[in-house]
């Protein structure tokens, strides 16, 4: 029943290069003093100022040295704890701050086991959403500073108190008699709740069905063993994942065509011993000139080990014993009953229906493979037939004669300093929605790391209602990955709480409010009383750090689409301030949240948003946009295959995640071909290869893998339909930035989302019919990637 908001970033083939990414990362040889042709797009008093500061913060490492002084001082050099949270002063306050949560914690679960009156049972869901909330405080926070933080004792200590409060998560998921009284609740037809409590209280009792508490004794304890072998099994799958053959040996002759620096390094006593996974593999099957020696490459790369294979089936397997054990046919229909879908069925619906949007435009750059092909090889015949270790080979071949003709990368990057692509993004939000970002000093102890600089966000309408913790620059020992991380959701924290706040006198908190939130930031007090949490977000990416203090870091135009992605989530959870934690923000139908980042994306590579902030880091002049134009076509020459490789893994996802998993005869190596020949143009992988067995993401998003690629078709749908694909300054205008808010994002997820894009789109046809037929799911697969049917 209780889950935390823990972040785990989706991985589309865009995302895979993200982990493993060949980025042009730049430092320029000077700074240019911001001139004063930009305006702040605010008209709020300070706004030019902030606007100012916001850029220098990241751009100017002296500028960054005066203005965090004072995370070295402070008032009278007082720690003040992480993220301001005043326990979290020294490894043993993250303990504290574990038993201070669960007094808390107990507290509320006996209010809600020991509730009698129509008003303590109006309070039921309340309290189990404060309940959630006390466990998230701990364990979102712990997880992501013992991952995060360089500080090993501290390291050690989160982990200590993530332990805690998962272990007494685990025991609130086996109290049935926590179920039973929301259910008496929700019956009760004298408790009168609003949509969001009604909403919670759903969500709450489907969490409780896929926990087991309906069953008896023993099938509970057996559904409590198979949670925690699949928990086993899967992680053991994704850590020692290995293929059949770890390396190839060659000669060097054997491998013209591939940059003989990078073989070298392969190279020893004239042999080569290429890797079969990775950067290595990768460069190969792009540049061997060899067919028969790309052929074994690819082989190789394609075929995971037996045991790598077994272990995927016993965790599928294991899935599919869950998923009967409490009465769903499936692990897919499991999962999928509370999201978007609804189902496998109307999963399968979609992906049949993209696959069938994208069959034209899959043949076509199949077609320029061919072709390039017969161009090279100077074939004769009309009819050349592509095999599955060409695609990689005369992809490059196409692309590298397309950028020929281009100037270099670094010429595109010097446009974007991180400074003014921080700056863009404020002033964009502050067009769409009303808000910007304004600068804050830390105070000692705040941070993790003193690279990290921390963003008020600020409303003309509301003041503060979020802050941002951005950790931008590459170090040491840091994850490449970049991040999106809630450390504290929203929610309305009630006079009652405070009053008992205020009665526990904790003397580390200056007052009741303060302590209500453990020192957290909150918004002023509401006219109907009682105080906001504010979002507590954390934002993490791997920019180069400039070797000279004087000079600013700038970003390859893929790092800041990333960027821009991942400020997507933050937006999503900035703007959805609920008044329950376990509906806010991001917490919303996991086939709805990446719509906010990818449709960042397109404001990303919009003209007018690039207007705002793109300008030459030394003379200052405006970013040319046919070379972003250029850039896009580059990117988008070979998407339909890239959609049709998404297409066919979701399928996968789901077959694997069938009932037919649970037979001992399930073969997945035979599955995956078997898709590959039914649903792709592309050439199949040759038999003998297991390529599934590389594919980890069946154990992180079993059963929901579509959802990345089903956001793309909702994100363009979005772009084209509210914000006119940009044109006539769509992107920026301030009634479809309030569109976008109020019919989608502020509701976070405590609204039917496809209400909330019925709404937006103002489309119907998304909305269960009248005979409850349930059309969304096809209507979206039907509009595709490239969205030929967008007027219809």
């Amino acid at each position: 029943m209780f889950k935390t908001a823990i972040t785990r970033p989706w991985i589309c083939s865009r995302c895979i290069r993200r982990q493993t990414p060949i980025r042009w990362k730049h430092t320029a040889p000077a700074l240019r003093e911001f001139g004063g042709s930009l305006t702040a797009g605010g008209d709020a008093p300070g706004a030019v100022h902030d606007d100012k500061t916001l850029r220098k913060i990241f751009d100017s490492a002296k500028f960054w040295n005066d203005f965090s002084q004072s995370s070295k001082t402070g008032q009278n050099g007082e720690n003040i704890g992480l993220f301001q949270n005043r326990y979290l002063t020294s490894p043993q306050g993250f303990m504290e701050f574990a038993n201070a949560s669960l007094r808390k914690a107990k507290r509320l679960v006996n209010k809600v086991l020991d509730a009698k009156s129509v008003a303590e049972y109006h309070d039921v869901v309340r309290n189990l959403d404060g309940l959630s909330d006390l466990l998230c405080r701990v364990i979102d926070i712990s997880d992501f500073v013992r991952s995060t933080h360089p500080n090993p004792a501290i390291q050690a200590a989160a982990t200590h108190a993530y332990s805690v409060m998962f272990e007494y998560m685990n025991v609130l998921n086996t109290t049935t008699e926590l179920e039973k009284q929301l259910n008496i609740a929700m019956s009760h037809k004298d408790v009168p709740w609003g949509e969001q409590e009604r909403t919670v209280a759903e969500i709450l009792r489907n969490d409780f069905r896929k926990s087991a508490h309906d069953l008896p004794k023993a099938q509970r304890e057996r559904f409590i063993s198979l949670s925690q072998e699949i928990s086993h099994v899967g992680t053991n799958f994704v850590d020692s994942m290995a293929p059949n053959k770890e390396h190839l040996t060659f000669r060097s002759s054997q491998l013209k065509g591939m940059d003989p620096m990078f073989v070298r390094r392969f190279t020893q006593w004239g042999q080569v011993s290429l890797p079969t996974v990775g950067d290595a593999a990768t460069l190969a099957l792009r540049s061997v000139q060899d067919s028969d020696v790309r052929k074994e490459i690819f082989m190789a790369s394609r075929t995971s080990s037996r045991s790598t294979v077994q272990k995927l089936q016993t965790l599928l397997q294991k899935r599919a014993e869950l998923a009967k054990l409490t009465g769903y046919s499936s692990y897919a229909e499991m999962t999928l009953q509370d999201k978007m879908a609804g189902g496998p069925e109307m999963t399968r619906t979609f992906l049949y229906g993209l696959n069938d949007q994208n069959s034209e435009n899959l043949e076509s750059q199949l077609e320029i493979l061919r072709q390039e092909k017969k161009k090279v090889n100077h074939y004769p015949e009309d009819i050349v037939r592509l095999e599955p270790w060409d695609k990689e080979y005369y992809m490059a071949k196409v692309l590298a004669k397309s950028r020929s003709n281009q100037r270099t990368p670094d010429f595109l990057s010097a446009y974007f300093s991180l400074g003014t692509v921080m700056q863009g993004l404020s002033r964009l939000f502050s067009r769409l929605y009303g808000i910007r970002f304004v600068p804050h000093e830390t105070r000692p102890g705040e941070t993790w790391n003193s690279d990290v600089r921390r963003l008020d966000v600020i409303s003309d309408t509301d003041g503060h209602v979020a802050v941002l913790y951005c950790d931008l620059f590459s170090r040491p020992g840091k994850s490449p990955n970049p991040a999106h991380f809630t450390l504290r959701c929203s929610r309305l924290i009630r006079d009652e709480e405070i009053q008992e706040a205020h009665l526990d006198q904790n003397p580390i908190f200056s007052s009741p409010e303060e302590a209500a939130n453990d020192g957290m930031s909150i918004s002023k007090t509401l006219p109907a009383g009682g105080v906001m949490q504010l979002p507590t977000i954390a934002l993490i990416c791997d920019f180069k750090t400039p070797q000279d203090l004087n000079k600013p870091s700038l970003l390859s135009f893929s790092e800041v689409s990333t960027l821009f992605h991942e400020m997507g989530h933050a937006i999503h959870s900035i703007l959805g301030r609920t008044d329950f934690q376990e509906v806010s923000g991001t917490r919303c139908a996991t086939d709805l949240s990446e719509l906010p980042s990818i449709l960042m994306e397109h404001f990303a590579s919009d003209p007018t948003v690039l207007s705002l902030f793109a300008r030459h880091y030394e003379t200052d002049e405006p970013l040319p946009y046919e070379m972003v134009a250029e850039k896009l076509a580059m990117d988008k020459k070979f998407d339909a295959i890239d959609t049709d490789n998404q297409i066919i893994l979701s399928l996968l996802d789901q077959e694997c995640h069938s009932a037919a998993a649970a037979d001992a005869s399930f073969d997945t190596t035979k599955l995956y071909h078997d898709l590959q020949a039914k649903y792709s143009k592309q050439p199949t992988d040759p038999p003998g290869t297991s390529w599934q067995g590389f594919f980890g993401h069946l154990f992180g998003y079993g059963g929901s893998y579509y959802s990345y690629i089903f956001d793309n078709v909702l994100a363009r749908r979005v772009w084209q339909m509210v914000f006119m694909a940009g044109r006539q300054g769509g992107s920026i205008s301030r009634d479809r930035g309030e569109r976008l808010k109020e019919n989608l994002l502020k509701w976070g997820g405590a609204r039917d989302p496809w209400l909330c894009l019925s709404t937006l789109l103002e489309d119907e046809r998304l909305l269960t019919g009248s005979d409850g037929t349930k059309n969304g799911m096809k209507l979206v697969g039907q509009w595709g990637i490239k969205g030929k049917n967008e007027q219809k």
